[in-house]
């Protein structure tokens, strides 16, 4: 099983999301942290089922998406990945 790392990044990502839909609804803000975070736990058995990050074209750079959020990850050898981003997908890309 391949050992999830989270960046900083990735949970400063998670945080303002949850913030924004808070202000909405703390039920959604809650539901859609919730599904990020079980789209993510697919990976601990299949850490190559996201695609590669077209923007960046790189075999260990890929990305799985859920509803209107990219999650960008990193294929670090054999036994972890790093999730680096997430992403509204309405937004441009920057910094990968």
């Amino acid at each position: 099983m391949v050992k999830i790392i989270w960046a900083e990044r990735a949970i400063d990502d998670l945080t303002r999301i949850a913030d924004f839909s808070d202000r909405y609804s703390a039920k959604y803000a809650s539901f859609i942290v919730s599904k990020l975070f079980d789209k993510v736990n697919i990976l601990k058995k299949m850490p190559k089922i996201g695609r590669v990050v077209p923007e960046k074209n790189e075999e260990n750079i890929r990305e799985l998406i859920e509803g209107n959020y990219r999650i960008i990850y990193e294929l670090r050898g054999e036994d972890a990945i790093e999730v680096l981003m997430v992403h509204h997908s309405s937004r441009p890309l920057q910094n990968i």
